[in-house]
């Protein structure tokens, strides 16, 4: 962050140690860096992000959302009909310990799940109903329950179409099963989209999968302790990310499986507090979203602005389409690539239809959300961007938790911590299997990307780099364009896996390795 660089620099200065002069152009260093890359990146992001004309829905949500309807109604509702054998398969009563692959349908979802439940979670979820009102909280619930329909057509293309090395080793996603898929069906174009795909990952990675999150943690460090360098905050991260990171993915999966139930129990739990202690308010709470959901509560707030920002934070949130979780759940135990795709559905569920809504609730029942008598607008410090009552993102959830749980924002506090950490390390492997994509397998490649991850945790913590955070989060979404493009054409490989599967499940083929 600028103020941290700032404060080193003025105490550097102080002590003799640099000239005044030097500190102050070495202070404006991150504002040209911003000046600069936001000048080159500019029309990238814009397009990305670009509006439907005439409205303001952002083209990409709107193409993860018709991807999420049609998956949906090709495969039969599928996420509704294979929820409960979703749960028998994340048990482990279908897991046979002599599959191919490294790690368990457990720690492949917790993985997953450690890069999608973070900060958008609990700032992105108060902006969108800060905006939205409550309505959108019913709007992102529905784009939830599509998405786990991506996921699960992507996850099973990632276990499909996956290399497996001598050593156990696997890697998979979006690039090999459009590289191979394409091919395997006489498609031209495969090899170009799957490195396009690559690119787009290591970039995402780097950025809104690191950068972002070091500086969030920081911010919401700094908040509570006092202002201090970020490089500090950094360095701990990165020592820490690189410790687990450079074991693979196994290390990964052993602290994913660990951290990711432990910090959505926490958060959960806090928040069916904060729900009981007002459960005379529940009603009316399922109320608002209803009917903000359908009718004109106020202007931002009304139909279509529930209805874009509820979309919108899903498809931030969950990351459904994007094909990043494919390259993590790519690495899980089976010989039935179909498996993994019933167990990924779980996790838009567990994003966004229950911790999303967690939080939406909360800030819903807290009274936070401020309506303005006159306009009947949500209110954002008398307009109606970003914060409402004075508060924006995470200190509108930590004011929220906070009316009814004093000490929760120091709660709040380590989830951040424990949602950046579990997202970067989860991040580092989706990047890594693009960067070996690219580059080809081998030790010294995989440490030599560990450690460019690794230095950029500790430039996004020091560091005030708005455009490059935007730039990623557009190569973010720039995935799932190339990767919904890759699910279209193969959709119906996937659709052959189920068909076989289930006919095979029904038969008693396909038995449980444990009750």
């Amino acid at each position: 962050m600028r103020k941290s660089i700032t404060a080193l620099l003025v105490l550097f200065a102080a002590n003799g140690w640099v000239t005044t002069a030097f500190a102050q152009e070495v202070q404006s260093l991150d504002q040209q860096v911003n000046e600069v890359f936001s000048m080159i990146t500019g029309p990238f992001v814009s397009l990305i992000f670009a509006p439907i004309p005439g409205t303001s829905f952002p083209w990409i949500v709107m193409w993860l959302v018709i991807a999420a309807s049609v998956f949906t109604i090709y495969f039969g509702a599928v996420q509704f009909r294979f929820f409960g054998h979703a749960i028998s398969l994340v048990k482990g009563d279908y897991s046979n310990p002599n599959d191919a692959g490294e790690v368990s349908h457990f720690q492949a979802l917790a993985t997953a799940l450690s890069g999608t439940v973070g900060l958008g979670n609990i700032a992105g979820v108060a902006v969108a109903v800060g905006i939205g009102g409550p309505g959108a909280t019913f709007w992102m619930i529905l784009a939830g329950l599509l998405g786990m329909a991506s996921k699960f057509t992507e996850c099973t293309l990632g276990v499909k179409y996956r290399n497996e090395y001598a050593d156990g080793t696997v890697s998979g996603g979006p690039m090999y099963y459009i590289s191979k898929g394409f091919k395997e069906l006489g498609l031209p174009g495969g090899k170009i989209l799957a490195v396009l795909f690559a690119i787009f990952c290591i970039l995402g990675a780097l950025g809104g999968g690191n950068m972002f999150q070091a500086n969030q943690a920081h911010a919401q460090i700094a908040g509570i302790f006092g202002d201090y360098p970020g490089w500090i905050t950094g360095l701990v991260f990165a020592t820490i990310v690189f410790a687990v990171i450079v074991g693979g993915l196994k290390s990964i999966a052993r602290v994913t499986e660990k951290v990711v139930p432990f910090m959505g129990i926490l958060y959960v739990l806090a928040a069916l507090i904060i729900i009981i202690i007002n459960y005379d308010k529940i009603g009316w709470a399922f109320g608002q979203i209803f009917e903000g959901a359908f009718t004109g509560l106020g202007v931002a707030g009304g139909f279509v602005g529930a209805l874009i920002q509820g979309f919108k934070r899903a498809a931030f949130s969950n990351e459904a389409g994007v094909g990043s979780a494919a390259i993590a759940h790519s690495a899980v135990r089976t010989k039935e690539p179909i498996t993994e795709g019933f167990v990924s559905l779980l996790e838009p569920f567990i994003d966004t239809v229950v911790i999303c809504t967690m939080t939406a609730l909360v800030i819903t029942i807290s009274g936070q959300l401020i309506v303005d008598p006159v306009t009947g607008n949500y209110m954002v410090d008398g307009s109606m961007i970003a914060t409402v009552d004075g508060n924006s993102g995470v200190a509108l959830t930590s004011a929220a938790f906070g009316s009814g749980i004093s000490w929760f924002p120091y709660v709040l506090a380590v989830a951040v911590v424990l949602f950046a950490f579990s997202t970067m390390i989860s991040w580092s492997y989706y990047g890594l299997k693009s960067w070996t994509y690219l580059f080809g397998e081998g030790k010294t490649k995989e440490l030599v990307f560990k450690i460019i991850f690794c230095i950029f945790v500790v430039i996004g913590a020091a560091a005030s780099l708005g455009p490059v955070i935007d730039f990623s989060d557009a190569a973010i979404f720039a995935m799932a364009v190339v990767n919904i493009i890759g699910l279209y054409f193969l959709m119906g490989q996937v659709k052959k896996e189920f068909n076989s599967y289930r006919e095979r499940l029904a038969s008693g083929e396909i038995k449980k390795f444990k009750d």
